[in-house]
């Protein structure tokens, strides 16, 4: 029980770490911003672009960026020690 009751205290310090955390990826004048819940925090569009290179680099940046958090999440698990999921 007391192993259950550690291993949910680290996940609660993982998830407090992650809060933290932030990536941004920025492609032709787009910037995203995600933080570690994987929230999207700001988009900042470029107006000199068609609509449709904005939606596509828009994608492209947000998919980058949430693979970067979940690299930074990833990095953090695994450091953590004694966490048995």
């Amino acid at each position: 029980m007391f192993d259950k009751l550690k291993q949910l205290k680290q996940i609660k310090d993982l998830q407090d770490a992650l809060k933290n955390e932030k990536a941004e990826v920025e492609k032709e004048g787009i910037r995203v911003s995600v933080n570690g819940k994987m929230e999207i925090e700001s988009i900042e569009l470029n107006p000199g672009l068609d609509k449709e290179s904005q939606e596509r680099i828009v994608r492209e940046c947000v998919n980058e960026a949430l693979k970067k958090v979940q690299m930074i999440a990833a990095q953090k698990l695994y450091h953590m020690k004694g966490l048995n999921l």
